[in-house]
């Protein structure tokens, strides 16, 4: 069909003009019939569309039309993965079907809006699910936060009442059976008895095995959780998170309210129970679609929960590594790196494991030392230097053939090459003292200061420690009596100290 200005132009030449129909098609380069269908044409109303079942889609196609649908109605009865592709069916029509001439792509068109039709129809909506007082929904979310300073990203575990509406959240540092098992176990205490039913998707965290037929294998950690807490668990279908709609949304919705801005804190845990009173603070609001505040409506929802059990669960996971050379071991697929102590290299030792923590422990199961834990994909460690630096106190002609020399930071090694040998021990042994007293950091920071001074002795990391960190208070003036004159308080000036020893003392000891 011609544009309307183009079909004006054709009547107005006709009829106002006085063009014939020879002319105008000369004119405007088009066929006499043409003009003359739209110089006859009297009705301009626009054609109304074609029902869906009268559209035709792909033509070219129609002749093999059936035959695709033949076999995409037989696939319904084969396993998922022996059915139809796209390009199965082409290649198949190519083989099966004489002059068949029809592109690939024509034939990847029909078959994607067939195959949606015939597999896909019944989920083109969802039913709206009506939830009893007593069940929980749970899931996890991501978000930023700064603790203490440094910038993290973490998850947080979300506990919601469908009946109610009301919502919990936990953070943490990454996503494990550990931090799940923690969050619910604060919210349970918080709320002062457990769910009747909790609702979960498949996460690895839980599942282990998705068994045709809706069965689910799961850990053996859950399943203890899990007996000791008497809940039901009830699994979501594979892909149909909409099946828990409720957390989903309250997921965004705690992490829009309560995690915007960026929080700032400098401990998780007293930041999390700061979350528990938050969500109390937003359950006074009313129910979006009962006459009742989410908080009248959470009451019902304590009614058909059960007690707390009496005995403690022991949250913290357990296991066994093996250390190498220098007494280190790895976790999470090799990417998290953990000291332990060189007394300990190529031995196996025990591991405690918390969503925070990770503690070594002997084989008589005494702590060694224990972590931050480490999260993320990339690589990472912690080192803890009290182990080795005690060790190599003990033994200080050892610490060049250890290994662990090589990974003592620059200023270090610059420090103790020039220590003498009876000194180095002593040396060794004081860097112990101070990593034991305020970290490792403040000991690095008193070497750096000890190469400064060109110090290399034990005392002086012991003055300069004190110098630098000991908390000595500053005392008031001295009261004076009247007949005393006051002569000001006098500073002190220790640079001056410095060039006197110098000058006279330490350059002539």
């Amino acid at each position: 069909m011609l544009t309307m200005d183009k079909i004006h132009d054709i009547r107005f030449r006709f009829f106002v003009k006085g063009e014939n129909i020879s002319q105008i098609a000369d004119a405007l380069h088009l066929d006499w019939k043409t003009v003359q269908k739209y110089v006859d044409m009297a009705d301009f109303n626009k054609p109304a569309p074609k029902p869906a079942s009268e559209q035709r889609f792909c033509p070219k196609l129609d002749p093999y039309k059936p035959t695709i649908d033949k076999w995409l109605e037989e696939d319904k009865q084969a396993p998922r993965k022996q059915r139809h592709t796209a390009k199965r069916v082409f290649n198949r029509l190519r083989k099966e079907s004489p002059g068949f001439n029809c592109s690939y792509r024509t034939v990847a068109s029909y078959y994607a809006v067939k195959h949606k039709e015939l597999f896909n129809g019944a989920k083109g909506g969802f039913l709206p699910l009506e939830h009893r007082p007593g069940e929980a929904q749970v899931d996890f979310g991501t978000a930023d936060f700064y603790e203490n300073g440094t910038r993290l990203t973490g998850k947080y575990l979300e506990v919601s009442f469908p009946y109610s509406n009301k919502g919990y959240l936990q953070l943490f540092y990454g996503e494990n059976m550990e931090c799940l098992l923690e969050g619910l176990d604060a919210i349970f205490r918080h709320i002062g008895v457990v769910p009747d039913e909790l609702w979960f998707d498949n996460t690895k965290t839980i599942i282990t095995k998705v068994i045709r037929g809706g069965g689910r294998e799961t850990t053996e950690r859950f399943d203890r959780f899990r007996e000791h807490y008497i809940f039901q668990a009830v699994f979501m279908n594979p892909g149909e998170g909409h099946e828990k709609g409720n957390v989903e949304n309250k997921v965004g919705y705690q992490r829009r309210n309560f995690l915007v801005p960026m929080p700032h804190f400098l401990a998780l845990s007293d930041f999390n129970r700061q979350l528990l009173d938050m969500c109390e603070e937003d359950a006074n609001r009313e129910h979006y679609r009962r006459n009742e505040t989410i908080e009248e409506l959470f009451a019902e929802d304590l009614k058909h929960c059960h007690p707390l059990p009496e005995i403690e669960f022991d949250l913290s996971g357990k296991g066994n590594a093996t250390t190498n050379n220098w007494g280190k071991f790895y976790l999470n697929k090799g990417m998290h790196e953990y000291s332990v102590s060189p007394k300990y290299a190529n031995t196996v030792v025990k591991l405690k494991l918390t969503s925070s923590l990770v503690i070594v422990m002997d084989e008589n199961y005494r702590e060694i030392v224990r972590h931050r834990r480490l999260y993320g994909d990339t690589k990472k460690q912690s080192m803890d230097w009290l182990p080795y630096l005690r060790q190599l106190s003990i033994r200080p002609r050892a610490l060049k053939y250890s290994g662990i020399y090589d990974m003592m930071p620059p200023a270090m090694k610059q420090f103790l090459e020039g220590c003498s040998n009876t000194e180095t021990g002593k040396v060794l042994k004081v860097l112990a003292e101070l990593t034991d007293r305020t970290g490792f950091d403040s000991a690095l920071s008193t070497v750096n200061q000890a190469l400064c001074y060109g110090a290399s002795d034990a005392d002086s990391l012991k003055n300069l420690y004190r110098r630098i960190y000991a908390d000595v208070p500053e005392l008031p003036p001295m009261p004076l009596n009247s007949e005393i004159p006051d002569v000001g308080q006098m500073t002190t000036n220790l640079i001056a100290y410095d060039t006197f020893l110098k000058k006279g003392g330490a350059a002539n000891a």
